[in-house]
């Protein structure tokens, strides 16, 4: 029972550590994001440090006095602006560009069909290898849903009912990336040689002569798809950080109170720590996103393994997390060891499930009456 206990405590702090490894590149993207809206929109006059600060500076505010329930308010209103102003220029600018979203897809295909067909063209332009592509494409899927943030919003719900809904809508959010990539498409060949690449949206925006109202309502949906996400980050990376690692390890008996208070300290040091990246990174932010889902699609073979496997132990869980994260870890650090430019998260949950698999078959099982009050087994 000792035994049991100080694993799942070690299990719960590294999962803690895991979330904010992947959180940091995550919420770096989303800075450097926001700054690059204000450098376009201002034309060189509020450089990618100081839209990040102005941003942000905004998010701690509000995260700091409202906690969870600011992030769920602006989440919201940030949300609609965002969806509203996605499919509005989606349609626009392949009209506006092109003159229709199938004319621009038919003037792609004749001129650059490499854009069209996979594996397409990496970040420098070059034919990206099928390992790349696939990889990429594998470790985003593994780990899409399995952002501690997105569990946070979901057990916040008032009832069975409200999280069967949310459940049940969350796959809509699919529907969002589509006008995403015609605005991406369009700008291809009407905007070739943009520098740096992820500024692609305001400069399509301030180059077409439009209001400035309109210019800035289109701005504004940018900065609300950054700060939607980047104020969730934020907040779950402060609260796993107490109630997952310190408060596991160290101070049981920590009061609610000290335990506010200690994260919105957290949640300013995190936020801090992030600039600091997003300002001294010249990292493209596909590629911060990518590094973020290496690490967070570790947890992937853990949730498999808790929903249909039970024979699985702390001790093979463990053992897994910890090689698939160094693994991972190591390949990002090393890149002469990748092959076919296969991501390192991939090459981690392969160490993982093996590890798993097998230090849980040469381990003792869990008692089976514990096990059946979790499985809900008759």
């Amino acid at each position: 029972m000792f035994a049991h206990r100080y694993q799942s405590r070690f299990l719960s702090a590294l999962l803690a550590l895991i979330s904010l490894a992947a959180f940091l590149p995550y919420l770096t993207l989303q800075m450097q994001g926001a700054g690059y809206v204000f450098l376009v929109v201002t034309e060189g006059r509020v450089p990618v440090w100081g839209g990040a600060a102005i941003a942000y500076g905004v998010v701690l505010i509000y995260v700091f006095r409202s906690g969870v329930m600011g992030v769920a308010w602006t989440n919201t209103f940030q949300g609609i602006l965002m969806l509203a102003l996605a499919w509005i220029l989606g349609l626009y600018l392949p009209y506006r560009l092109y003159g229709g979203v199938g004319a621009m897809f038919e003037q792609l295909a004749a001129e650059v069909p490499e854009m069209l067909t996979a594996p397409g063209l990496d970040e420098a332009g070059k034919r990206w290898t099928w390992g790349g592509y696939s990889s990429a494409i594998a470790v985003s899927a593994l780990g899409f849903s399995l952002w501690p943030h997105f569990f946070m919003k979901i057990y916040t719900a008032r009832s069975i009912r409200t999280l069967k809904k949310t459940v049940v809508f969350y796959p809509t959010f699919q529907i969002f990336l589509v006008p995403i990539m015609f605005i991406g498409f369009s700008g291809i060949l009407s905007y070739p040689g943009v520098a740096p690449a992820d500024t692609i949206l305001p400069t399509i925006v301030t180059s077409m002569d439009l209001p400035a109202v309109v210019v800035g309502l289109f701005c504004a949906g940018a900065l609300a798809a950054s700060m939607s996400t980047g104020d969730a980050l934020v907040h779950a990376a402060g609260s796993i950080l107490v109630k997952d690692f310190y408060r596991v390890l160290f101070r049981p008996d920590l009061r609610n109170g000290s335990e506010t208070r200690l994260i919105r300290v957290l949640v300013v040091v995190i936020g801090a720590v992030a600039y600091y990246f997003a300002v001294v990174s010249n990292i493209s932010l596909v590629y911060l996103l990518l590094l973020s889902y290496g690490a967070i699609a570790q947890l992937f073979p853990l949730l498999m393994v808790t929903l249909f496997w039970p024979r699985s132990t702390a001790a093979g869980v463990l053992s897994g997390l910890l090689v698939g994260c160094s693994i991972t870890l190591i390949w990002n650090l090393f890149p002469a060891l990748q092959w076919q430019q296969i991501h390192p998260g991939i090459w981690g949950l392969a160490g993982n499930v093996i590890t798993l698999v097998l230090v849980s078959l040469f381990t003792r099982p869990m008692d089976e009456q514990h096990v059946q009050e979790f499985m809900n087994i008759d």
